[in-house]
C-alpha cells in the first residue's frame, strides 16, 4: 500500500517535521503578548496624561513614542528569531532529502566506474619534460 505523502507514520516515526505549525502558532502567540504590551504603554501614557496637569502631558508623550517604537522593534525581533528558527528546521529537512537522493543515486551505481582519466595532449610549440 502507498503511503501518501504527509501519512500518520511519517509524524510517529519523524520523518516529518511539526516545526513549521508549531512556529507558526508560537508567531501570532507573541505577537498577541506584544500587542498586550501595546496596550499596556498606551494605557500608561493616557493614565500619566490624565492623572495629572500640564507637566504630566509632557511626560506622557515621550514616553508614548519610545513605548511604541519599541514595540515596533520588539514585533521586528520577534519576527527574526521566528524565521531564523524556522530557517534551521528547513536546512535540516532539506539536508535529510539530499541524504536520501545521495542514498538513492548510490545504489543506483554501484557497479559504476569513472572513465580512465586521458593523458594530457601533447603541445606541438613545447616539447615534453625529460
Amino acid at each position: 500500500m502507498a503511503q501518501s505523502k504527509g501519512s500518520l507514520s511519517d509524524w510517529l516515526v519523524l520523518d516529518k517535521l511539526i516545526t513549521g505549525p508549531i512556529v507558526n502558532l508560537m508567531y501570532w502567540a507573541g505577537l498577541g503578548i506584544i500587542v498586550l504590551i501595546a496596550f499596556g504603554i498606551v494605557g500608561a501614557s493616557v493614565g500619566l496624561a490624565i492623572r495629572g496637569g500640564p507637566m504630566d502631558w509632557l511626560i506622557s508623550l515621550p514616553t508614548l513614542a519610545f513605548g511604541l517604537l519599541g514595540v515596533v522593534i520588539l514585533v521586528a525581533l520577534w519576527r527574526g528569531f521566528c524565521e531564523f528558527y524556522l530557517v534551521v528546521f528547513r536546512i535540516s529537512e532539506d539536508l535529510r532529502a539530499i541524504r536520501i537522493q545521495n542514498e538513492g543515486a548510490a545504489r543506483t551505481n554501484q557497479g559504476y566506474q569513472p572513465p580512465q582519466q586521458a593523458a594530457p595532449p601533447v603541445s606541438r610549440y613545447f616539447p615534453p619534460n625529460p
